[in-house]
């Protein structure tokens, strides 16, 4: 476990200012209420920029999604369709999530969301603050604005926004290829990327189920056999 990667801030450095511009003609839209509603506290929202349906407020994140296409939201957000496409993987989720001043994200740890199950979770900080404290496996991570990280979410992470202004996060979940093995393999060994021993809630399973059986897809009925 020792020498499982957790983390990588990668060599990639986005614009802030242009960041926070596209950010800026979508703030006031309607941000949908985060679905695990046991896991914080305060409010936790998210907005879709690609989804399955084309539609802001799918924000569910599964590794077995259909295609996404671009929402009603990406269309206004130049950069971030800019920033979208220098990435040659394949998006199984993009959203904004936005944790207000006082919110906590409580200790969880998410399923199949590590490089070595074959998808993998970046962040890229839009608006944050020196007092968010974001915990991984323990380690405080303090990850700065413009900045490229992946998170292994698969070891237990919680958030807490102590500070006087929103934290908002571009999340990126996308599928491994070619492409980001020559990313991730320059920052850390194959040898890092070990499956750890997971397990998933009750309420994370229930929370699954429902969504599988919403999507109805063959792959998602497929992962449907494995959870029930």
């Amino acid at each position: 476990m020792e020498n499982l990667v957790r983390s990588i801030k990668f060599p990639l450095f986005f614009d802030t200012e242009r960041l926070k511009n596209d950010l800026s003609k979508i703030i006031d839209k309607n941000w949908t209420a985060h679905y695990n509603a046991r896991d914080y506290t305060g409010e936790w929202t998210s907005i879709a920029l690609m989804s399955e349906s084309g539609k802001s407020d799918q924000i569910y994140a599964s590794p077995v999604s259909e295609k996404l296409v671009p929402t009603e939201i990406l269309n206004s957000c130049t950069y971030f369709q800019e920033i979208l496409d220098s990435l040659l993987f394949e998006k199984t989720a993009v959203r904004l999530l936005r944790l207000a001043v006082g919110a906590e994200v409580k200790p969880h740890s998410d399923n199949c969301l590590g490089y070595e199950d074959g998808c993998f979770r970046l962040h890229i900080p839009v608006i944050t603050n020196s007092e968010v404290e974001f915990i991984l496996d323990g380690n405080r991570l303090v990850m700065n604005e413009g900045e490229c990280w992946y998170i292994d979410a698969n070891f237990t992470h919680s958030v807490a926004n102590r500070g006087n202004a929103d934290r908002i996060h571009l999340v990126i979940d996308g599928l491994r290829n070619a492409w980001t093995d020559e990313l991730f393999f320059k920052e850390a060994k194959p040898d890092g990327f070990i499956k750890p021993e997971a397990t998933i809630s009750d309420e994370q399973k229930r929370l699954m189920i429902a969504e599988l059986q919403r999507m109805n897809t063959p792959a998602a009925l497929e992962l449907l056999k494995t959870l029930e």
